[in-house]
């Protein structure tokens, strides 16, 4: 949100993939003098702040891109399932957290690097803008470390430091004359605590220019040469002045500033940059970036990355490598009367046009590929457009070019290796580490937390102490054993018996949800999958959490769980596949076992995060129409299937069967007549796809829906053998790892997930059912596809209760007997089986328990009769 480099670069990136498709939705950290920015590009920015408020459900978006380390916010939960497999890019542009590596190693703070370790590997990808940056955090790479170059940081702190500095005035203060000719010689960027073997070599490439230049003493041409490398200490100096008079020259002929000192002012004060190091870089040289927006020309060795973007001649002079005479011809081409020849001062200004935009387009297009390769895209979304498509090549200026002439928010090169309390890296400090902060131990200025850490002494005490502990127990247990006790009076021993009927009742007490629904004619499941689900599940009497894994259910409440009642769901694949379809499985397996009310209903967590979640209001009307009809064939929903988008495939009307093949792949309407084929056994010629009427009526989408309780489970009862016959179909295909029903990965992985979820829609059209939309906000309450209007339209036939009750007790037959269809029949694994054969079986078997046992009390009176029964004495 601050008026930045950073913010420059990313508002460039997002217009462009805007003009492709790219939709975006901005959250925010913080507030900042960018926000009218943003508010350009997102018009209702949203702040992450908030969300423990309001949480996000992050499963909408086909991805997430966090920008910054202090936007790790997002991370947390997006390390939660069951947004684990949500795409994260995350932008790192700050080295902050990398000068605090080092302190963490070396204070055995193992918590803290853990901690980023893990955060940093939730990422999919760890995009970082310069190649120096992966190896500052070489710490934290699990292998998804990635360089998208170009950043407009170097031109910013350029054009932002000149507007306050004067090249005359750094001069006077550094002990330069005005008209000096100061040749600033640079390099690598990183620093070595020796003189580097790039300056090394540098020095000898140079050495004839440093020669001739350095014997000229007259007052017309005085030449300055100075070095800017590594850092502040003696050692580079040193080491610099050695080579300096191997080669002849005076002492104190070259100078040297370090990186981490005033860079900005070193570069302003140069009327010619020559850029010593001949080694092969990746990235264009963030020093050469910046000398040349200062408007200084540059000489540089003709390496490739060079090459890609400086025009020798016009944009700088290129000299070949360890060639000293060429250097010398470069060198002369720039000078004239003591002075920059005019050719040196066309080469300076064409060179800040170009800096001015250098490695946009890369960047621009880096960005478009990367989310080309890392988002999965569903079958219903329309693909952006191909990269060739961008065409700008440069940083969006006009947006910020106020800022930069009042020169705010100015990026330093020696970034301070103090940390901001108001920072997440702080913040994440204090969290992990032992209340024992010490100000006294400190590096580089930084106050380091310390841990007492425990030694091996400390472990052997501890095992001391417990040792005595259990010794003298025992002692005093033996001691009381030994004593005489008083039974003691009635009272006491009636008040202990009490005490322990009491507990052991409290034992066995139920649930407090379960008191409070006590009475309740309807009860809504909320099913879950994963901790990431949990600010989304509402409280109250009307509600109980389902969920579908054992690891995320919630510890403190009376969730039913959907695994123990249906072992299915114990299969991850099987998980995934039928997503909430599984937990309505697990309660329609011996429901009265969980359910004993007139009406169930469901809702999945996602309505809560779509913002479809009945409100209080629409719960009160709900729950008086349930205490007004107890029995009666209705089912209300309240999540609608959003059949009027923005974007559709075609100019036609969606329709129901239309908008289900955009969910699916365009598959959806040959699979379900596929599926409800293989179901009924229908021959190839009879049509088997059930009509859906075009009347503008909603259909009821995110499983958010109440009927009457044995509604539940005929529909129930449809599902499990309409599933079979899918799974049948995706079994006997040629390839059984494909997915017929979409073709990203997520749909891969949950691929009957979306038709299951509008197959209540079909069943409830045909069986006859009253379909009643109501308003999650309001509570309002309208009628929809009429019964009167489906004349004609109905395949009552096919959704008949008595018909579904056969094929059920067949299947059940079949799989009594173990006559199974195919290898790893789902239908048996989804709920009870049974038939009148399993009835009669099991009557059959408590009759031989019965008489069993009344053989048993015959055969004893039979022994007491023929032998008597003597009573034992009481006494002597």
């Amino acid at each position: 949100m601050k008026i930045d480099h950073r913010s420059l670069m990313l508002v460039t990136v997002i217009q462009n993939l805007q003009k492709l498709g790219y939709l975006f939705r901005i959250f925010t950290v913080g507030h900042g003098k960018a926000r009218s920015i943003w508010e350009s590009i997102d018009g209702d920015l949203s702040s992450l702040r908030t969300e423990k408020h309001a949480p996000i459900d992050w499963s909408t978006f086909e991805g997430v891109m966090v920008d910054s380390l202090e936007a790790k916010e997002a991370i947390s939960s997006l390390m939660q399932e069951p947004f684990c497999s949500v795409p994260l890019i995350w932008i790192i542009q700050e080295d902050s957290l990398s000068s605090r590596l080092p302190v963490y190693e070396k204070m055995g703070l193992e918590r803290l690097l853990s901690h980023w370790r893990s955060a940093f590997s939730r990422a999919s990808v760890v995009v970082f803008p310069d190649f120096t940056y992966p190896m500052l955090y070489s710490q934290l790479d699990s292998g998804n470390f990635f360089v998208i170059p170009g950043s407009p940081v170097d031109v910013w702190a350029a054009e932002s430091y000149s507007k306050t500095h004067s090249k005359d005035q750094l001069r006077e203060i550094n002990g330069f004359g005005k008209n000096d000719m100061i040749v600033l010689v640079v390099g690598s960027t990183i620093f070595y605590d020796d003189l580097s073997w790039d300056y090394a070599v540098a020095m000898h490439s140079i050495g004839p220019l440093l020669t001739k230049y350095a014997r000229r003493n007259d007052a017309a041409e005085s030449f300055e040469f100075v070095f800017l490398c590594g850092n502040s200490t003696d050692g580079y100096d040193d080491a610099l002045q050695e080579v300096a008079s191997r080669l002849g020259l005076p002492q104190g002929y070259i100078r040297r500033y370090g990186l981490n000192g005033d860079v900005n002012s070193v570069l302003l004060m140069a009327d010619i940059i020559l850029y010593g190091s001949a080694q092969e870089v990746q990235g264009f040289p963030p020093l050469l970036i910046r000398a040349m927006s200062f408007e200084i020309p540059v000489i540089a060795p003709d390496i490739p990355v060079l090459r890609k973007y400086i025009v020798d001649g016009v944009h700088g002079i290129y000299f070949s490598k360890h060639n000293p005479e060429a250097l010398m011809n470069s060198f002369s081409l720039l000078l004239s009367n003591g002075g920059l020849s005019k050719f040196g001062q066309a080469i300076a200004s064409s060179g800040r046009e170009l800096a001015r935009n250098v490695q946009a387009l890369e960047c621009i297009t880096g960005y478009a590929r990367l989310l080309e390769n890392v988002l999965n895209f569903p079958s219903d979304v329309l693909l952006p457009g191909p990269v060739y498509q961008i065409q700008q090549g440069g940083w969006e200026w006009n947006l910020f070019q106020n800022e930069i002439e009042l020169g705010i928010d100015l990026p330093k090169m020696d970034d301070d290796f103090s940390i901001r309390e108001d920072t997440i890296i702080y913040t994440v400090e204090q969290e992990l580490t032992s209340p024992n902060y010490s100000a006294d131990n400190s590096e580089n200025g930084t106050e380091v937390p310390v841990l007492d850490k425990l030694t091996k002494l400390d472990w052997d005490i501890l095992r001391e102490i417990e040792i005595s502990e259990e010794n003298d127990m025992l002692e005093k247990e033996e001691i009381e054993e030994r004593m005489e006790k008083d039974v003691g009076v009635w009272d006491e021993i009636y008040r202990n018996a009490r005490k322990s009927e009491k507990l052991k009742f409290e034992a066995n007490e139920r649930d407090e949800g379960e008191l409070e629904r006590t009475g309740q004619p309807v009860c809504i499941y909320e099913i879950y999958n994963g901790a990431g689900g949990w600010p989304f599940l509402h409280h109250g009497s009307l509600y109980r959490g389902l969920s579908l894994s054992r690891k995320a259910q919630r510890k403190s409440s009376d969730d039913v769980d959907a695994v123990g009642r249906l072992p299915l769901l114990n299969d991850t694949y099987f998980r995934n596949i039928l997503c909430e379809m599984g937990g309505m499985f697990a309660i329609a397996n011996r429901v009265d076992s969980v359910h004993m009310r007139p009406w169930i209903g469901f809702q999945s967590w996602r309505a809560a995060g779509r913002k479809e979640a009945l409100l209080a209001e629409a719960e009160k009307v709900l729950e008086e129409k349930m205490r007004d009809n107890l029995r009666g064939d209705v089912i209300y929903f309240w999540g609608r299937l959003d059949m009027d988008g923005d974007v559709t495939r075609s100019n036609d009307a969606l329709t129901f069967w239309s908008m289900c093949d955009i969910l699916n792949g365009g598959n959806c309407r040959t699979i379900f007549q596929e599926a409800f084929r293989e179901m009924y056994a229908l021959p190839s010629h009879v049509e088997a796809l059930p009509p859906m009427p075009e009347d503008g009526g909603y259909w009821s989408a995110l499983h958010s829906w109440v009927m009457p309780t044995p509604s539940f489970l005929e529909f129930i009862m449809f599902s499990r053998m309409f599933v079979d016959s899918i799974d049948a179909l995706h079994r006997d295909s040629s390839d059984a790892t494909a997915c017929f029903l979409g073709s990203s990965k997520l749909e891969k992985e949950h691929c009957y997930c979306r038709m299951l979820e509008l197959l209540i829609n079909v069943w409830a059209y045909h069986s006859g059912r009253k379909m009643v939309y109501i308003n999650a906000t309001t509570g309002f309450t309208q009628v929809q596809h009429p019964i009167e209007q489906r004349k004609g339209f109905m395949w009552a036939k096919y959704f008949d209760f008595s018909l579904l009750k056969k094929m059920d007790e067949d299947l059940a037959e079949a799989a009594d007997d173990g006559d199974h269809p195919r290898d790893a029949w789902l239908w048996p694994m989804t709920g009870e089986v049974h038939w009148q054969g399993i009835y009669e079986r099991e009557r059959e078997e408590r009759y031989r328990v019965k008489m069993d046992k009344k053989r048993k009390t015959k055969e004893k009176l039979f022994e007491r009769m023929k032998y008597g029964y003597k009573q034992k004495s009481l006494g002597r």
